[in-house]
């Protein structure tokens, strides 16, 4: 646990220390380059990640550390962190190619991590305790960090990622994109409770 939470945090401050260093060249501000890092999924669920073991490491009989040792709260990370790995496996990997640090900052948001927060969820969570309705839950969390990257998109002109740009794409063409990842959300939650339930 401890071992994850520490190459979760060192992952973001690296690709934090990236995104300020490259922000000139990028012709943005400090502020805009650190606000745009909030606004990646990627971002937020491995500051989730890292947070969520922080917290039941450093305090695991307070309320917070209780809430994310929860079995259904720590499924649900694990959810939102594979789908990390998959959509850039599958929709953004092939777009870029990363060198030096960048890289090395990809491959531990989207490779590392999402693979050592899997092998935590098999072995530190109780079996046959999750049921289905809980994958109709868990889709809140995306649900609303979507609504706020198009507003963000929308009014800044800026999109997190290329599958939601409705500047490009059109309004058509993302509303598939989103059914696209709202089922694969449902599908990988449904696989993480028949395996917890098997």
């Amino acid at each position: 646990m401890a071992f994850i939470a520490v190459i979760g945090w060192f992952s973001l401050g690296l690709q934090l220390y990236i995104l300020i260093s490259n922000a000139p060249e990028n012709g943005l501000s400090i502020q805009e380059a650190v606000f745009n890092f909030f606004s990646y999924f990627t971002i937020l669920t491995n500051l989730l990640v890292a947070a969520s073991l922080s917290i039941q490491l450093i305090s695991p009989l307070s309320s917070t550390g209780l809430f994310f040792s929860n079995p259904a709260v720590r499924t649900a990370i694990a959810v939102y962190i594979i789908i990390v790995g998959l959509v850039y496996s599958i929709a953004l990997r092939h777009i870029w190619n990363p060198k030096g640090l960048q890289m090395a900052a990809d491959r531990l948001l989207h490779d590392a991590i999402p693979l050592l927060y899997f092998i935590f969820w098999i072995f530190y969570t109780p079996r046959k305790v999750l049921q289905y309705r809980n994958a109709i839950r868990w889709l809140i969390y995306p649900l609303v960090y979507l609504v706020f990257a198009l507003i963000k998109g929308l009014t800044t002109k800026w999109y997190a990622y290329p599958f939601i740009n409705i500047s490009e794409l059109g309004a058509g063409k993302v509303a598939i994109n989103c059914l696209f990842v709202a089922v694969a959300f449902l599908l990988i939650s449904f696989l993480f409770i028949l395996i917890n339930r098997s």
